[in-house]
């Protein structure tokens, strides 16, 4: 026999057997049945034996149902009492029933009304477990994310370290492709001095099948302003090179940030955290140190620590560099500023370090880092050796004595020839400005060949030649020859 709207059986008989029904859905398949009258007041409560609920419902008899739950679900106990009243059955509901303990215990509620103006039976389902469930695997989740993002930026933060101090950066002119920079990493890459690299074209180091390849990418980074790599082959190398430009603006110039890296190595090997690289990290014999636009240290390695005398990396983030270096406020803004502008640049003479260690004298180099979101500054701090230094000449170089020099030239006009008279001159010249370099840097060599730009070999070469020139008696301190 149907009902009258046709959709469910006739449960009016079943009515008075309402509690008993109750019983029996909790013994079979729920955690709690609630015989509700027409006014929507509790009149059983039958319970599966769970300890909060059965606590909690004990005294729910004679209350109204809306009245156990919680007030964000209230519209919800009338919602499927509305429409259990409506159709006779009512779908699935969630509601949360405080407890004595002040937790709520969700419970999910599916309602059958017996007969036409019988009872409704409410059976429910304890949620707790499965929200402990669901809990757990959203812990589970958070932990994995934490744990995938921990390495992520461990692994960022080796590849950010082992760059700095061992990628081959270059600084190429936009318009003509020439190379305006360069750091000792490139040097040692293609086999050429810092200042034999400076002016050639930025694709002479690649062999001719990469060029255009080569050419093209730093073609393609200034037209289109956005950062591009490639992979090339270097000229005479074995292995393949990963070659990065990344364009920037320095006196309203466009420059070109080109770092190379040969591929086999772990900056460019795998995406998982790579134990190799942290070991080779951890042996840098550079400090190195990456810093914010304001010199405050986001990084750096254990080298760098060592130099400070400090243990642990956490020591040392958000401070600024300052503080462990002998440069003022205004030399230390100035080296950043270069090195926003130009892309690499070295500090005019050694600095000294210091903290708990000892003081250590230190060349520093700082190159722009800017193929991330935020622009930042690597440093790499390498030891000057005790013996690196080269004793100034004396006497103390004076504009006097090389005007001196010059015009004892003019004296022999007629007697030398013109060539020879311009090698003089410009050995002359030569010998003032080391004498002035190294006079600036306070006989630091190392410092003397960066104001002079050209590495430390080159500068002790020419500063021996012209030892050996000097004791060598010219020819017009020569005795006449007889005859």
């Amino acid at each position: 026999m149907s009902s009258a709207k046709g959709d469910l059986p006739d449960l009016g008989p079943l009515s008075p057997w309402a509690p008993e029904l109750a019983e029996t859905f909790v013994s079979l398949a729920s955690d709690i049945a609630l015989v509700i009258d027409e006014q929507g007041v509790i009149r059983k409560v039958a319970h599966g034996g769970a300890v909060p609920l059965e606590l909690t419902a004990h005294d729910w008899v004679g209350r109204a149902w809306i009245d156990t739950v919680t007030g964000d679900t209230r519209t919800k106990i009338d919602k499927l009492l509305s429409e259990v009243s409506a159709t006779g059955l009512a779908r699935r509901r969630e509601v949360n029933h405080p407890s004595a303990g002040g937790e709520n215990i969700p419970v999910a509620y599916t309602a059958v009304r017996l007969g036409e103006h019988g009872p409704v039976l409410a059976v429910g389902r304890d949620l707790r477990a499965i929200a402990a469930i669901q809990q757990r695997f959203i812990d589970a989740q958070r932990d994995l994310e934490r744990g995938y993002w921990a390495t992520r930026q461990a692994e960022s933060r080796y590849r950010l370290l082992f760059q700095v101090a061992t990628d081959a950066v270059v600084v190429v002119d936009a318009a003509s492709l020439a190379i305006l920079e360069a750091n000792q990493a490139a040097a040692t890459l293609f086999d050429l001095g810092i200042e034999q690299l400076v002016g050639r074209a930025a694709v002479f180091g690649f062999e001719h099948r990469s060029r255009p390849a080569v050419e093209e990418l730093l073609t393609t980074a200034r037209t289109s302003g956005r950062p591009s790599e490639i992979r090339a082959r270097l000229a005479g190398k074995v292995t393949a090179a990963s070659v990065a430009a990344t364009p920037f603006r320095a006196d309203d110039q466009m420059r070109l940030l080109v770092r190379v890296r040969t591929v086999d190595t772990p900056p460019a090997a795998a995406q998982a955290l790579d134990a190799t690289l942290v070991r080779l990290v951890d042996q840098l014999s550079e400090g190195v140190v990456i810093t914010d636009p304001s010199g405050r240290i986001q990084m750096a390695n254990p080298a760098f620590l060592k130099l400070v005398g400090l243990r642990a990396e956490a020591e040392l983030k958000g401070r600024s560099l300052l503080e462990w270096l002998a440069l003022s406020p205004a030399d230390l803004a100035a080296l950043i500023q270069r090195a926003r502008s130009h892309g690499l640049t070295r500090s005019p003479q050694g600095v000294q370090v210091s903290g708990g260690a000892p003081l250590v004298r230190v060349e520093i180099a700082a190159a722009l880092l800017a193929e991330g979101d935020q622009e930042c500054i690597g440093f790499t701090l390498r030891r000057i050796a005790s013996d690196a230094a080269v004793a100034p000449p004396a006497p103390q170089p004076r504009i006097d004595d090389l005007q001196a020099g010059v015009e004892a030239l003019a004296q022999s006009l007629g007697d030398v020839p013109l060539p020879e008279l311009m090698r003089q001159a410009g050995a002359l010249a030569e010998r003032y400005l080391i004498t002035a370099a190294l006079e600036r840097s306070g006989g630091d060599a190392a410092a003397a060949a960066g104001l002079l730009q050209v590495s430390r070999r080159s500068l002790a070469l020419r500063h021996r030649r012209q030892a050996d020139t000097a004791a060598r008696p010219s020819k017009s301190d020569r005795p006449p020859e007889a005859g």
